[in-house]
């Protein structure tokens, strides 16, 4: 079997690139996700109110009825992320054993962290905790505000940016490497799942499963866009207070800025732009993170993130699968009287569906830049060393967050309520934060660019696998899509995102994403039935290395 084309990020190997046939436009996948995805935004923009109250009844009775279903699956993810790492099956190497890795260690651990869950760090990290902390599950029956709210936001904290979030990823990402580079199956996300359903269902169903996470990740991508494009204004208006934030150009020139950066990043090949930007921009994170730690509340921060840590892992099932009693604990009412949602559903479980939506498509990218490696080493990178950075950002931040709202009245709760458009804006809690510690213009500069770059590094990974996806031909040897597709998404998602915050309601796209989680996860429990069968009976799937004998 060929070996990607590599470059000089390789560990001191090189491979001369081959004559590459060029991909072409599948239709069947391209045109029935980018219909309906601008038909939605058409509904949304010309019927607001109906669409809204549909999609809000769908993603309710989603939400409500398969709850427990997506905290079953999460946490089934974890348990056999574990087993992987300490089973036989960790030695296989992607690619053959005579596979050459495409990324040095530091770059694909850099990559991984930026393509994933950097920019959701950066946005929530200080201002999930303030709601955790004022408005607690009514069924803990915790004082808002009070010092066990604290220790519940910090542990959640935990629990929703750490190893249940990576494990649902590396599952998914783990058996498409596998089953692509050592099955030598298709690029599509029909193949891993063949091991369960068989070679022929998986092909008849891989046109319609990439149709499907195709629009769940685009509906997604604009949502995020969205909201970076409002950290990013908000930031620009914290350095010139005469910036506008909410002008509609301020917004369309953010939008466009990010669009053709990443665009052109994408444009030079998987191992040059985004390798490079993650690379600067993980660096940037992690001297951020030790900036505040030594210039903010750096004892409250190792005690109680500590504790917290510790609390978390000692609960750790129980806190993964907390339901009943939320489910029966009495309800809160909203301003029309109907009955808030139990903090499960608004929380975990959203975002657990949130997570699958985007899966299937960052799967793809993410098994596929890990040729060479062996499966343990995947584990170590794409699950546990990324768990344990956004464990130590998470006490980073959100301790300083609870402390300061704590200790020093910061009104951070009260930079959370809805203005008289009835939006909030988590973003300004950070800008806030940053007014506590010295240098404040520099850390918002610094805050803003990184923010910019980790949009950017996202948005990069995901269009080309959106790419990929949306073509035939794609093989190891020519591994990315045609660079007319990667536009045509980018501009795609990034005049969806505008449009959505500007003339809109960007919650309604969001809410379609999210209802993409419930496809995303059955599909993944297709892909745990693969991985389970793969794991026991290694060898015999793992044909390159049969093949090279």
């Amino acid at each position: 079997m060929g070996q990607p084309i590599t470059d000089e990020s390789t560990d001191g190997h090189s491979a001369s690139a081959p004559a590459r046939p060029k991909s072409k436009l599948n239709h069947v996948v391209f045109w029935p996700p980018f219909l309906l995805l601008i038909a939605a935004v058409v509904l949304n923009f010309t019927n607001q109110e109906w669409f809204s109250s549909v999609a809000n009844a769908a993603n309710r009775w989603v939400l409500n009825h398969f709850g427990f279903f997506f905290l079953a699956v999460g946490a089934a993810c974890l348990i056999l992320c574990l087993v992987v790492c300490v089973s036989p099956f960790g030695g296989v190497r992607l690619g053959g054993k005579d596979a050459k890795p495409l990324l040095k260690m530091w770059n694909w651990f850099a990559i991984t962290v930026c393509t994933t869950i950097a920019v959701g760090i950066l946005l929530w990290s200080t201002s999930e905790p303030i709601m955790h902390l004022m408005s607690p599950p009514v069924s803990k029956q915790m004082e808002p505000g009070g010092q066990a709210a604290a220790k519940f936001a910090m542990e959640t904290m935990y629990l929703h940016w750490t190893f249940t979030p990576y494990a649902i990823y590396a599952v998914a990402s783990l058996m498409f490497a596998f089953t692509y580079y050592n099955m030598r199956k298709p690029y599509s996300l029909g193949s891993p799942i063949a091991p369960l359903i068989g070679d022929r269902l998986a092909r008849k169903s891989g046109n319609l499963i990439d149709a499907i996470c195709l629009y769940s990740l685009v509906a997604g991508m604009a949502a995020s866009l969205g909201s970076g494009i409002l950290v990013l204004a908000d930031g620009i208006h914290q350095l010139i207070p005469d910036v506008d934030s909410k002008s509609a150009v301020v917004r369309a020139i953010i939008a466009a800025v990010i669009i053709v950066t990443f665009i052109v990043s994408s444009a030079t090949g998987l191992m040059k732009g985004i390798r490079i930007l993650s690379s600067i921009n993980t660096y940037a994170l992690m001297a951020l993170a030790v900036f505040v730690l030594v210039f903010g509340p750096t004892a409250f921060i190792f005690s109680f993130g500590f504790e917290t840590f510790a609390s978390f892992l000692l609960n750790f099932f129980s806190v993964n699968l907390f339901t009943f009693s939320d489910f029966l604990a009495p309800r809160q009412l909203d301003a029309n009287g109907n009955p808030v949602a139990a903090w499960a559903t608004q929380w975990t479980i959203f975002y657990w569906a949130v997570w699958m939506a985007w899966t299937p498509i960052t799967a793809c990218f993410l098994g596929s830049i890990a040729y060479g490696r062996t499966v343990r080493e995947f584990m170590l990178v794409n699950f546990l060393l990324p768990a344990l950075f956004g464990a130590a950002w998470m006490a980073i931040f959100s301790g300083s967050s609870l402390y300061l709202e704590m200790e020093s009245d910061a009104g951070f709760a009260a930079l959370l309520e809805a203005d008289a458009d009835g939006k909030t804006y988590p973003e300004r809690v950070a800008y806030a934060l940053f007014g506590y510690l010295p240098l404040t213009i520099g850390l918002v500069i610094f805050y803003v660019v990184s923010s910019f770059i980790c949009f950017v590094t996202s948005a990069d990974s995901n269009t080309t696998a959106m790419a990929a996806i949306s073509s035939s031909g794609i093989t190891p040897e020519n591994s990315e899509g045609g660079l007319a597709v990667k536009i045509a998404w980018g501009i795609t998602v990034g005049l969806v995102a505008w449009v959505m915050i500007t003339f809109a309601d960007i919650e309604g796209i969001k809410i379609i994403s999210t209802l993409g989680g419930f496809p995303a996860a059955i599909l993944l429990v297709l892909v745990l039935g693969s991985l389970v069968k793969v794991l026991f009976n290694y060898k015999q799937y793992n044909i390159v290395d049969r093949e090279d004998l």
